[in-house]
């Protein structure tokens, strides 16, 4: 079973935008589309640039900043390149208004 940890108060994250937070020293690209949330690798499988300082361009495509590879929040699958790698995704859920987030 999945360990979920506390990553930020929902509130913090408005619809259709991404955070970074870390989590236990790593940080996590959390998303807020759809009503729903999404955690991915916040590095970039293309260059390491910031997921989480990307656009959403579609409901559910991010877009890294750096090069303007695109990647399904929900899956963490290439869009788009120049990234060929899809991204880490982790599980979340939203308990008394905290987005928590299970690594593992």
């Amino acid at each position: 079973m999945a360990e979920f940890v506390d990553a930020v108060p929902a509130e913090e994250i408005p619809e259709d935008t991404a955070a970074v937070v870390e989590i236990d020293g790593r940080e996590v690209a959390i998303v807020r589309t759809g009503g729903e949330f999404y955690a991915l690798q916040n590095d970039c499988t293309h260059a390491g640039n910031p997921i989480g300082e990307g656009d959403l361009v579609d409901d559910l495509v991010i877009e890294c900043p750096g090069h303007a590879a695109t990647f399904k929040v929900d899956s963490g699958e290439v869009v788009s390149g120049p990234a060929d790698e899809a991204l880490e995704t982790y599980e979340v859920e939203v308990v008394n208004g905290m987005v928590r987030v299970a690594l593992e």
